[in-house]
């Protein structure tokens, strides 16, 4: 990953990346450490997250890690509360910790709906509630929510996740009017299907992956750094007067 090709849109502001263990997260904290921002790391997997420090420390960023367990609110308030004693006012939260799990829905069990509802929609609920209520006495702040093309569209197979990710864009919405006013904007990207190590099973089955394609115009799954790209404008002064947005990163699919 090249992550000298950004600019420095985030220096010396304080950032927080939920899920930054592993994927999506892991790659949009190297590159937010890059622009000169102070990253605050957060999930469960502490080990891991320590793993991500240290590459972010070794190309000259800085970073902390936070314990966080999306599923319980406790954990969420106590882990926003270590940030701001350990390292200031929050300048941009990105909500990128969520999963996917593909089942037929007349598969789908209560555990199954709880538990991608509890992380990718109450979870990231409550980061925002922590990270607004402190951005709303700053008089400022930016909110990035990680959606979904799966959002917009129907992906079959994925009925939980894909109800997760609407009810996100209308939770992003939502704030915006709440908020917006007040100084913290909050959208959303939604990207198409991204190559990381837990999607590059599916993606590697070349049938898989031509059912994909054939979706998208542009002729290819999307990057890390295509979702950076995204996250780093809304996140940016530039994107002052954009709230309640999402930003679709999926290569023509919801055009269609």
């Amino acid at each position: 990953m090249d992550t000298q090709k950004f600019g420095a849109h985030l220096q010396g502001k304080l950032v927080v990346v939920t899920g930054a263990s592993k994927g999506i997260g892991r790659g949009l904290a190297r590159i937010i450490a890059s622009e000169g921002a102070t990253v605050a790391l957060a999930a469960r997997d502490v080990e891991a997250l320590q793993e991500v420090k240290e590459t972010i420390v070794g190309e000259g960023g800085k970073a902390y890690t936070f314990a966080l367990d999306l599923r319980r609110v406790d954990s969420i308030r106590s882990c926003f509360a270590r940030i701001e004693a350990e390292l200031g006012c929050i300048d941009v939260l990105v909500n990128n910790a969520g999963m996917g799990n593909p089942i037929p829905a007349e598969d789908i069990t209560e555990e199954d709906w709880d538990w991608m509802m509890d992380l990718n929609l109450k979870g990231t609920f409550f980061c925002c509630q922590e990270a607004g209520r402190r951005m709303l006495k700053q008089g400022k702040g930016r909110i990035v929510n990680i959606s979904s093309q799966a959002s917009v569209v129907a992906i079959p197979h994925e009925a939980v996740y894909c109800a997760s990710k609407g009810g996100l864009n209308m939770l992003t919405k939502t704030l915006a009017v709440e908020w917006s006013g007040r100084g913290v904007t909050v959208n959303a990207v939604g990207p198409t299907f991204v190559y990381t190590p837990g999607t590059a099973k599916r993606l590697d089955d070349p049938v898989f992956l031509g059912s994909v394609l054939a979706k998208i115009p542009r002729g290819r799954v999307a990057t890390i750094e295509d979702v950076a790209s995204a996250v780093l404008y809304l996140a940016s002064d530039g994107a002052d007067m954009v709230t309640g947005t999402l930003l679709l990163v999926d290569g023509g699919w919801t055009a269609l």
